[in-house]
Formats: structure tokens, C-alpha cells, sequence
């Protein structure tokens, strides 16, 4: 079932991809389809293509807008083929995994592992990284499809402080799981966090820390974006969320920990899709200006007045 009142949306930030990527991806998973296609023009980055989707019912965002970010394994997408769910779930763990290695690489090789008889992390060939794993909970079900932050480097070991974090900001949240490094697994840390999940206005999230050497950490490239139905609720979460200053762009902002969240108005993507080429760039030109985002200054863009 399509999460209808999906507050937080993973948004994709590719070079010229977006929307071959999002065709890809909803070629794969079942219950996938692109929902909109929108070109704006005359950015910083030129014109830009913003593409939204479903994915097994989650909506995601991608834009292809120059190769300022690049996507990498610190945010990957856990994709959980359940046999309660599915009595095929292994032919089709094995199915998805083949089609993501066309021109993909494998991090982990889809294979027995102490934790599932069938797990395997892949990269695609647009460098997006998924991790797909055969479940059968025993507890309550989760999601299709959920993304999973990885703390390293000077993030190692913050995973635990991030959940805490997250959960105080926003509402409708849940601790699940946690899961910790025990004495002798080295070079991670006993006590740091193996697997968690946790869930953000009714969606869920995985956190992991790993103190293993990765040439990557948290960048713009995979951001989330909340939705907002007011000014008062947008003006919350840049206060709450905003760690970085000179990071504070277009409704961008970055948090304690290097991730990027999106602070927009819910109506921002009926304006985006509905809108007339003029409302459009009205839009734009309002909306390059700002930080945070006004809501009513961007009303009166898309009006006229």
C-alpha cells in the first residue's frame, strides 16, 4: 500500500540520471511507478530535471542537477524480501539482485550470513547502494524498503546519539531493535551499534556504526525531505535540524552529523507539477533566494502577485 501521508521522502541528487534511474528502479520492485516528470530552468545548475516515483509503494524524489554530489554506500536502502509476506521472496531476493548488478558492483556477495540465510549489499550503476535480505520477523513487520544510515569515519560511534536525536524532533516516533558490538569485533567498538531501527513520524530508518576504514561519509547526494503543512512547523525543524550554517540553502539544510534534510512546503510539489512554465520559474526565482523556506513569499510567486 503506497504510504499516502509520507512525510519524509529520500531525495536523489544525480548528475544527468535522474530520471533513467528512477525508470530502472521502478522496473525492478513491484508496486513502482514514475509519478512525475518536471524540468526547471535556469538554476544555479542549469536546467534540472526533478522526477518523482514509487518504489513498492514508498515515494521517493530524484533530480539530475550537475555533478556537484555523488551518491555512495553511507546512505543505502535496506530492502527486506519477506517470506510471511511472500512465499516467493527468495526468487525474487535473487531476481532484484541481478537486475541491480547490471553494471553494478557488489559490497557483500548475496550469500549465507550469521544474520539471514540470504543477504548481499550492492551499488547500482548510478552508485546507489541497496542491501537486500531475506526475512522472516518474528516480531512486527517492517517495510519493503527502508533506509539505512551508516556512521563512519568521525561519525563512528554517533549512531546511538542520532536516534536519540531524530526521535526528540519528530513526532509519531518508535525505538526498534538495537543490536550492539560485542568484545572482539574489532576495529568496531563494544557497545556501539551493529543494527538499530527506529521509526520517524510512522516510517523507518536503520542506523550502523562501523569503525572500518570507508572512503565516504555523508553528503548532499542522498538527502530526505519533510513535508510541511505550515510556516510554524517549517520554522520547527530548521531550528531544530540546522547544524551548518554555510550548508543552509533553497530549503537544504545539514545536520550535527552531515546529514541533509529538505524543509518544504507540502504544497511545493502540487506548485512543482500542476504549475504553468511562468508559475514555475516564478517559483524557482522565489525559492533560489531563500534558506529557509516562506511560505507565503513562494504563494505570491506562484500567483502572481
Amino acid at each position: 500500500m503506497p504510504n499516502s501521508n509520507q512525510k519524509i521522502v529520500p531525495h536523489l541528487w544525480y548528475d544527468k540520471e535522474a530520471k533513467e534511474a528512477a525508470e530502472f528502479y521502478a522496473s525492478i520492485f513491484p508496486d513502482s511507478k514514475i509519478t512525475d516528470v518536471t524540468s526547471i530552468h535556469n538554476t544555479p545548475s542549469g536546467d534540472s530535471c526533478l522526477v518523482t516515483f514509487e518504489l513498492w509503494g514508498q515515494k521517493f524524489m530524484a533530480i539530475s542537477a550537475g555533478p556537484f554530489f555523488k551518491i555512495n554506500p553511507s546512505l543505502s536502502f535496506i530492502v527486506n524480501f519477506d517470506r510471511s509476506r511472500d512465499k516467493d521472496a527468495r526468487e525474487k531476493i535473487d531476481e532484484v539482485w541481478n537486475r541491480l548488478s547490471e553494471g553494478g558492483t557488489a559490497l557483500m556477495p548475496l550469500e549465507q550470513y550469521p544474520f539471514s540465510e540470504r543477504y548481499g549489499w550492492i551499488q547500482d550503476k548510478y552508485g546507489l547502494s541497496w542491501q537486500l535480505i531475506l526475512t522472516k520477523p518474528e516480531g512486527e513487520e517492517r517495510p519493503a524498503i527502508v533506509p539505512s544510515l551508516l556512521f563512519v569515519g568521525d561519525q563512528c560511534g554517533h549512531a546511538e546519539e542520532a536516534i536519540s536525536f531524530y526521535l526528540s524532533v519528530f513526532k509519531n516516533s518508535t525505538q526498534g531493535l538495537i543490536v550492539r558490538y560485542t568484545k572482539g569485533m574489532e576495529p568496531d567498538k563494544e557497545g556501539t551499534i551493529m543494527f538499530s531501527d527506529f521509526s520517524l513520524e510512522n516510517q523507518w530508518f536503520v542506523a550502523m556504526d562501523s569503525a572500518h576504514e570507508h572512503k565516504f561519509s555523508f553528503n548532499e547526494a542522498i538527502s530526505f525531505m519533510v513535508y510541511c503543512d505550515t510556516q510554524e512547523e517549517i520554522d520547527y525543524y530548521w531550528e531544530k535540524l540546522s547544524a551548518v550554517p554555510e550548508a543552509e540553502q533553497c530549503g537544504w539544510l545539514k545536520d550535527k552529523f552531515g546529514i541533509s534534510w529538505q524543509i518544504v512546503p507540502s504544497e511545493m510539489d502540487a506548485m512543482m507539477s500542476k504549475g504553468t512554465p511562468e508559475q514555475l520559474a516564478r517559483v524557482t526565482q522565489a525559492f533560489l533566494k531563500m534558506k529557509k523556506f516562506d511560505l507565503v513569499e513562494l504563494q505570491k510567486a506562484y500567483k502572481g502577485e
